[in-house]
């Protein structure tokens, strides 16, 4: 362990360094015991175990830094075990750590709401609800447009992901791992297509909201609308970030027919792309946006923040839950949020972005097998295609992958058809550890 007082406290040596295979022996002993005590629908994508992190690596128990690539998928912004959040952790817990906030209030939950009140977009009146996990939130947010709108009807897109819940898996695009077996599904929630540039043969974003919009009034009506839910760029169907001018035409058609527009901003919040929100770099209000992910350090929180309008419309007694708005996790995103706000991360998004987006760039100009690179900030991804015919392969994603892994980096796949690989790096990762994990997976491609 070494002090890196950029880092404000004593951190990890911030290097990649094997000393065992991957999976190291103690690792592999873990493993082990959990195939023997936990779920088997539990999966572990990299079996390594972790011993510590911070900064851009992980420790597991066998000695080995891995680069992280993937911010315990986009939670650790800020770093794992940032100071200003273990401080701030480590205060409320010795005042308590429960109470819930439904029974008995206290401050943190409040400041939570006061900041996502002032900070997401949109300069009308706004009130916030927490609650624990992405897939909650969004459950809540279909709740409150519902009760506010009397009416059913939702509206997802192609290749959206929104969670794991029955209402969230029926909202979710992907059948495998997350839907497949596990239905009946909940009711009125409804699909249209996506703005997807790579694949779209040229649509304009117009053109393909009208497509989209066109498919609703058609299928749905505007009139059993109750919202739209969509991520401004989606996650796990693929980092695909639609066309300019799309997201905002669904938001007028929806302003326009009295419909909730729900941005989904569980993995693009918080300065992951370069904005503090995703939805700022078209102009967006949404009128009502969800947050999670990298809202507490890495304590689990969510958030629903909209319209006071619509927020308030529930009764009283309508939202909550034993532990939404748990105040260890109000302690830690106040301190998170903070961090986000004062210690310069949108802007390191953004470098994090012109760093990636040029390496890999190269990399595409060299290899044909790489289709597309896209994304905003420290939210990049590469599609992985058959040169000859463009369509996705995801065997060598695979294979990519899993020369990463085995080379100590930490690396996520992701999209529809299996073939994107994404980048999710902590914010506080060096320009070096940068360096260093790209040119594995560049050596990856030379190998594969």
């Amino acid at each position: 362990m070494t002090l890196d007082s950029t880092l404000g406290g004593p951190t990890l040596e911030q290097r990649r360094h094997l000393v065992t295979s991957i999976p190291g022996p103690k690792s592999a002993e873990l493993h082990a015991r959990k195939a023997a005590a936990v779920a088997s629908g539990v999966g572990v994508m990299l079996p390594v175990y972790v011993q510590a992190a911070g900064g851009g690596v992980v420790v597991d128990v066998d000695g080995n830094s891995l680069i992280d690539f993937g911010s315990g998928i986009a939670v650790t912004g800020v770093g794992n075990a940032a100071p200003a959040v273990v401080e701030a952790v480590t205060a409320q817990v010795a005042q308590f750590t429960h109470t819930c906030f439904t029974i008995t209030g206290y401050e943190g939950y409040i400041e939570v709401a006061e900041a996502l009140n002032a900070l997401t977009p949109g300069s009308f009146d706004k009130r916030t609800a927490l609650f624990n996990s992405g897939a909650e939130a969004v459950e809540n947010a279909i709740k409150i447009a519902r009760h506010f709108t009397k009416k059913q009807a939702v509206v997802a897109f192609d290749h959206g992901y929104h969670g794991r819940t029955n209402l969230t898996m029926a909202l979710t695009a992907k059948s495998m791992p997350y839907k497949s077996g596990f239905g009946p599904f909940a009711p009125e929630v409804y699909r249209a297509p996506m703005s997807y540039p790579f694949r779209d043969n040229g649509l304009t974003g117009p053109e393909a909201a009208r497509r989209a919009i066109t498919q609703i009034e058609k299928q749905i009506g505007a009139d059993n609308l109750a919202a739209v839910i969509i991520e401004p760029i989606q996650g796990e169907g693929g980092f695909i970030e639609p066309a300019p001018g799309f997201l905002p035409a669904v938001a007028a058609w929806a302003k326009a027919n009295g419909v909730v527009f729900i941005a989904d901003e569980v993995q693009t919040g918080f300065a992951r792309t370069g904005q503090l929100f995703a939805s700022e770099h078209e102009g967006l209000e949404p009128d009502l946006i969800v947050t999670a992910k990298g809202i507490a350090g890495g304590l689990p929180l969510s958030a629903v923040t909209g319209r006071a309008e619509i927020m308030d419309s529930a009764h009283a007694g309508g939202l909550g839950g034993t532990y939404g708005g748990n105040p260890i996790a109000c302690a830690a995103a106040v301190a998170t949020i903070r961090s986000f706000q004062e210690d310069g991360l949108v802007e390191r998004a953004r470098t994090i972005g012109t760093l990636f987006r040029g390496r890999l760039n190269a990399l595409r100009a060299a290899d044909a097998r790489i289709g597309d690179v896209r994304g905003r900030g420290a939210m990049m991804a590469i599609e992985i295609v058959d040169p000859a015919t463009g369509d996705p392969d995801a065997a060598l994603t695979a294979k990519i992958a899993a020369y990463a892994h085995q080379n100590g980096v930490v690396l996520l796949t992701c999209g529809t058809y299996g073939n994107v690989i994404r980048f999710l790096p902590p914010l506080t990762i060096s320009d070096e550890l940068i360096t260093d994990g790209l040119d594995v997976i560049r050596d990856a491609f030379i190998a594969a």
